[in-house]
């Protein structure tokens, strides 16, 4: 692929390092630096180097083409309001039809000295300002506009029903690692007790925690700084919500969370640690060994994000973690969220949003979520947020609205994007009614002509697309 062109389809580098413009799927402005090894993903626009690259997926499975997908799919999903005015036109435009017909038949027979002539010109003054195009036209316009708006922003939007929706949300909750920080985790500290070692408890549970892909697991395995060796494990098994256990040179190594210590009744010479970061216990054949606590950095403009929030009238900010509750409460205070809760399984977070679901007379949920870990959350509430969708199923199936970089803020985007539109929809409904009231009144006096009637007609129409195509232009309010 050389400088300046577009990448035609998903692989990774195999030689060659460059700058991608990846505004296209992103909104980012600012290039990305991608080097040998690097996934690079169809819709991106090499700007330096000359690269080799590996397809990985065929066209159909691609970025870009998911994304197409993922658009001409939302045309279906209309909003409320687009529904009632495609509805209102089904009924409105044969009534129309019928009461010119009775304007230009009846008076004339029944009115004397009432010209045909005349009365005939009258009924095609009235048919055509009652012509619903404004409202037809401009209303799904300024939705799809609405959806295009949002993708330039790199927010991808399922349907203009969604962005309706978002208009009146009042409570927004967060899975927090991931999404509220970086879910890059860094090791804090090793303590080791009971004569082990602090180099042999790292060692162990970055033997332990080789084979997962989630962040603390990295980060423990970055710390160790070598190669753990593989060969001498005997047995693996993940326990979900709890942590690992396998047989190692033939010792049982357990590596978790304090779950894990009840589950395996461990207490004597047990130090359970009392930060506020997160932490990883070691035993060794059933002796305490020690831990590793670990913190995971809150991302730059989440602060920005909860102030933008408050500022657009959301009442409630929630945070959902599967962290010690000491650590929620240390996020969450430092975010300044209304509520937290820590300790949570997949199957919790479920049960808590379809509490929160169930509570009266509150305005729609907003969960935000990485997609995958919390895909039955993110269908299960009203509006399902995923956060840096690029090459992520899960989170395009699962989620209403997809971000494609991982910046919270978007979801502040999203919503002034989403109060635009609709500020601008209404506006079309109130001047393509009021305008077409006026001239009508106007022509059941007699008063009206064929050009007023034309302006009511094409006129507003002309006037309320281009009023919706500000969608697109509009700075967003601060």
């Amino acid at each position: 692929i050389r400088p300046g062109e577009r990448v035609p389809l998903d692989g990774v580098i195999i030689e060659g390092r460059t700058m991608v413009d990846t505004s296209a799927l992103t909104g980012e402005s600012l290039p990305r630096s991608l080097d040998t090894g690097d996934e690079i993903l169809s819709g991106m626009v090499n700007k330096e180097g000359l690269i080799t690259v590996r397809v990985s997926k065929s066209y159909g499975d691609s970025t870009v083409a998911r994304i197409l997908e993922l658009v001409e799919n939302s045309a279906a999903r209309k909003a409320p309001t687009e529904e009632f005015i495609s509805k209102f036109a089904g009924y409105y435009t044969p009534i129309v039809v019928y009461a010119a017909l009775a304007i230009a038949v009846l008076p004339p027979l029944f009115v004397p000295g009432a010209v045909f002539a005349d009365w005939f010109y009258r009924a095609l003054i009235f048919l055509v300002i009652s012509c619903p195009c404004a409202l037809v036209v401009s209303i799904p316009l300024g939705f799809f506009a609405g959806i295009g708006r949002a993708s330039r922003e790199g927010i991808l939007v399922k349907g203009g029903n969604y962005l309706e929706a978002l208009n009146k949300v009042e409570r927004v909750v967060f899975d927090k690692t991931g999404t509220l920080t970086r879910g890059v985790f860094v090791v804090e500290k090793v303590k080791a007790f009971n004569g082990f070692v602090e180099d042999e408890v790292l060692e162990l549970a970055a033997i332990a925690e080789s084979h997962s892909s989630h962040p603390i697991a990295t980060a423990i395995v970055a710390e160790y700084a070598a190669v753990p060796e593989q060969e001498k494990i005997e047995s693996y098994q993940e326990l979900p919500g709890h942590g690992i256990r396998l047989l190692y040179d033939g010792r049982e190594i357990l590596v978790g969370n304090d779950k894990l210590l009840q589950e395996y009744n461990i207490k004597d010479g047990v130090q359970i640690y009392d930060g506020n970061g997160t932490v990883v216990y070691v035993v060794i054949d059933r002796d305490f060994a020690g831990y590793i606590s670990l913190t995971d950095v809150i991302r730059e403009d989440a602060h920005a994000t909860m102030r933008g929030l408050r500022d657009l009238g959301i009442k409630e900010l929630i945070m959902l973690t599967g962290d010690r509750k000491a650590v929620a409460e240390e996020y969450a205070a430092n975010l300044g969220l209304d509520a937290h809760y820590g300790e949570l399984l997949p199957e919790d977070k479920v049960e808590i949003v379809e509490g929160l679901l169930q509570e009266a007379g509150k305005g729609k949920l907003l969960f935000a979520g990485d997609g995958i870990n919390d895909a039955p959350v993110l269908a299960r509430a009203d509006i399902g947020v995923a956060m840096g969708g690029v090459g992520s199923d899960a989170a395009i199936e699962a989620a209403d609205l997809v971000l494609m970089t991982d910046e919270p803020f978007r979801i502040v985007t999203a919503i002034r994007i989403a109060g635009m539109t609709s500020r601008i929809v209404w506006q079309n409904i109130i001047l393509a009614l009021g305008v077409k009231g006026i001239v009508l009144l106007l022509g059941a006096a007699g008063l009206a002509t064929m050009w007023m009637a034309v302006f009511a007609d094409v006129g507003v129409t002309v006037l309320a697309v281009l009023n919706s195509l500000r969608i697109l232009k509009k700075p967003l309010a601060e």
